[in-house]
C-alpha cells in the first residue's frame, strides 16, 4: 500500500510539473520577463511549496527539526539528483547570469544558513525574518535586472495567446498536484522507511527531501524535453535559495529551529556547500558553459556516497 501512494504521489508531481512548465512559460511572455528569471521565482516557488508545506507542518506539530534536516537534504538532492539525471538526459547549457547572479546568490544563502547554525545551534524567528526579507531582496533585485536587460526567447507560439484565465488555471492544476503529490508521496515514503528502523533525522534528509525534490526533478525534466534549458536551471538554484530563504525563513518565524543533531553541522550542511561549490565547477570545467551526461553520471554518484553514508 505504501509504495502504491508513492507511485500516485509521484504520477500527481509529473502532471504538476507540466503545468508549472506551462504557467511559468507563458506568464514570462505576459510580463516580458526572462525564462530564466520566471524559473527562478514563479517555477521555483511552486516546486519549493512541498518542503515548505512538510516544514510548516512539522513546526505546527512540535517537530521543527524535519525543517532543516529536509531543507539541506533537499538542497543536495536537487543538485545531486536532479541536476545529475537532467544532465545524464540532456546537455544543460548555462547562461552568464548562473556566473553573476544565480550562483552566488545561492552560494551566500548557503554560507548565511551556515554561520546561524554555527553561531549556537539554533534558527529563532530573528534568523527567520533576516532570511525571508533577504529572499525578497533576492526576488525584487532579479526582476528589476530582468526588465532592462530583457530579450525575446525562443517560444512556443502555442503559449503566445494563452488568456489570463488559461494560466490561473494551469497555475492551480500545479500546485494542487504538487501539494498532494509530495504529501502521498512522502507519507508512502516514511511509512515504508519506518517499516524497516531508519530515524527520523535519516528519513528527513534521504527519502522526505527526495520526496519533496520530485516536484523539481519533473519540472527539469520536462523543461528539458520542451527545451526550456533555462528554466530548469533557474528552477534548480531559485529552488535552493527559495528553501533556504522562505522554507526555513517562514518555519523558523513560526516556531524556533533546534538543531540538535550535530551530524546536521559536521555533515549534511558541508555536503550542501560542496554541491553548491561543484556545480560551479563542472559549469566551467573541462568544457564551460555545458553540463553533459559525464558530469551528471558524476553528480549522481556524489549523491549515492551521501545517500549511502547517511544509512551507515
Amino acid at each position: 500500500m505504501n509504495l502504491l501512494w508513492m507511485f500516485i504521489g509521484f504520477i500527481l508531481l509529473v502532471v504538476g510539473g507540466e503545468f508549472i512548465i506551462r504557467s511559468s512559460v507563458a506568464l514570462s511572455l505576459k510580463l516580458n520577463l526572462s525564462k530564466l528569471v520566471i524559473g527562478m521565482t514563479v517555477v521555483a516557488f511552486a516546486t519549493s511549496l512541498p518542503e515548505l508545506i512538510v516544514s510548516i507542518s512539522a513546526a505546527i506539530n512540535d517537530s521543527p527539526s524535519i525543517a532543516i534536516n529536509n531543507v539541506i537534504g533537499s538542497n543536495i538532492a536537487n543538485i545531486g539528483l536532479v541536476l545529475g539525471l537532467t544532465c545524464i538526459i540532456g546537455n544543460m547549457y548555462v547562461e552568464k547570469s548562473f556566473y553573476r547572479i544565480d550562483w552566488p546568490i545561492m552560494f551566500i544563502f548557503s554560507i548565511i544558513l551556515y554561520a546561524i547554525i554555527a553561531r549556537d545551534n539554533i534558527i529563532d524567528q530573528y534568523d527567520g525574518i533576516v532570511l525571508f526579507s533577504l529572499l525578497i531582496i533576492f526576488i525584487i533585485f532579479i526582476l528589476r535586472s530582468s526588465l532592462k536587460t530583457y530579450q525575446q526567447d525562443s517560444i512556443d507560439n502555442n503559449l503566445i495567446h494563452s488568456t489570463n484565465f488559461k494560466i490561473i488555471l494551469w497555475v492551480i492544476i500545479a500546485s494542487l498536484s504538487l501539494y498532494y503529490g509530495a504529501e502521498w508521496l512522502v507519507y508512502g515514503a516514511i511509512n515504508f522507511a519506518e517499516q524497516i528502523g531508519v530515524s527520523e533525522a535519516v528519513i528527513t534528509v534521504s527519502i522526505v527531501a527526495i520526496g519533496t525534490s520530485i516536484p523539481e526533478l519533473a519540472t527539469s525534466l520536462l523543461a528539458i524535453a520542451k527545451n526550456e534549458k533555462g528554466i530548469s536551471l533557474g528552477n534548480l538554484i531559485g529552488s535552493n535559495i527559495f528553501n533556504i530563504g522562505s522554507v526555513l525563513g517562514i518555519t523558523s518565524i513560526i516556531k524556533p529551529i533546534v538543531v540538535d543533531d550535530t551530524e546536521i553541522l559536521s555533515r549534511d550542511i558541508i555536503w550542501m556547500l560542496v554541491f553548491a561549490v561543484l556545480v560551479l565547477l563542472i559549469a566551467i570545467f573541462p568544457k564551460k558553459n555545458v553540463i553533459g551526461k559525464i558530469k551528471g553520471f558524476f553528480l549522481l554518484f556524489l549523491y549515492s556516497i551521501f545517500i549511502l553514508l547517511a544509512f551507515a
